[in-house]
């Protein structure tokens, strides 16, 4: 293909994206004040009940559905996607009268959907309607409707669903978004069901949750003798190690990494590396952290400290008794740094 092609491509795709976002900008302009409270009322009660928002569509509208039925789920509001022809042969029985059901249909003559909405009456369910016409069927036997008509379809044939699918689910996704302001959602609530992503593992998981614990470590004392600390190093196999107080086993005194030793045998004379000991070659005094601090914030201590960044911390308790070493290595392993 070449330049000019290429350039009319792009100015289609923009002119397409363009007119999505004109979509969504003119359905936000028609929605209703009363009708959006309306829906956020249903929604809080729902939260309240601890009861389950169930959102059905067909087709397009169906995958919109599920999306937005995720999206909720995902923030803390128990939500679920319910398949309307299922939903007359038994499925329907997941719904209770304290549920709202959000349906979602551009023509709002959806026949699965119209077929349903008399067991949803029937049941006391409320009902939020998502429609492009606000004085379809649908929008008329529901309690809340939102409309989201659009002029045409972004499909050159104005057939398939491109702009009115985009619409629907702008306006789930606004739903969620303010449901969250409302409720106060912390990024800690966000994280409860997002723990193997990345954010939920920096909000959940802990110092004392990745490091390498104490009891899989050999102390060093200060008095011990710089072969034994290099063969203490070794056998850990970590590249570090920590120096007890010898009148408070388990207490931290020290830190001695692989690089603590290399600058100590720099400074030290070859003639007096024999009389050097753990208590010459460690830190004193080391930067430390406790087992419940956040791991992203040991992550921060880490990197960003009063002398170098360090790859080792030693984790410890309120009376300073060693409980492990956290590592960059395991901060990697992670998906953290």
């Amino acid at each position: 293909m070449d330049k000019s092609s290429r350039i009319v491509a792009l100015s289609a795709l923009t002119r397409c994206l363009q007119e999505e976002a004109s979509a969504i900008a003119a359905a936000a302009e028609r929605l209703s004040s009363d009708e959006v409270e309306a829906a956020l009322v249903l929604l809080e009660r729902c939260a309240d009940r601890k009861a389950k928002l169930v959102i059905t569509g067909v087709g397009k509208s169906g995958i919109v559905a599920r999306k937005i039925a995720a999206t909720f789920s995902s923030i803390g509001l128990m939500a679920l996607f319910l398949n309307p022809t299922d939903a007359l042969h038994g499925d329907l029985g997941v719904v209770a009268s304290e549920d709202v059901c959000l349906l979602l249909s551009n023509s709002g003559e959806t026949t699965e959907l119209l077929d349903v909405l008399p067991h949803l009456t029937r049941r006391g369910t409320g009902r939020i309607a998502i429609v492009g016409r606000s004085d379809s069927s649908l929008a008329r036997g529901s309690d809340v409707v939102l409309e989201a008509g659009v002029d045409r379809e972004v499909c050159p044939l104005n057939l398939a669903p491109t702009a009115s699918t985009a619409v629907a689910m702008a306006i789930g996704d606004a739903l969620a978004a303010v449901w969250m302001e409302r409720r106060g959602i912390s990024p800690a609530d966000f994280a409860l069901n997002h723990p193997a992503g990345s954010l939920g593992k920096q909000l959940t998981l802990t110092a004392a949750d990745l490091m390498l614990p104490a009891t899989k470590l050999h102390p060093l004392q200060p008095q011990t003798p710089l072969q034994e600390v290099i063969g203490g190093l070794t056998r850990d196999g970590i590249g570090s190690g920590w120096v007890e107080d010898p009148e408070h086993p388990g207490t931290l005194v020290g830190i001695l990494t692989d690089g603590d030793l290399r600058r100590a045998l720099q400074e030290h004379s070859a003639e007096s590396w024999s009389h050097l000991t753990a208590a010459d070659l460690m830190t004193s005094d080391p930067i430390t952290v406790q087992g419940d601090l956040l791991v992203v914030k040991a992550m921060e201590r880490m990197e960003h400290n009063r002398r170098k960044p360090i790859s080792v911390l030693p984790v410890v308790d309120s009376d300073k008794r060693m409980m492990g070493l956290l590592r960059l290595h395991d901060l990697v392993q992670a998906g953290l740094a």
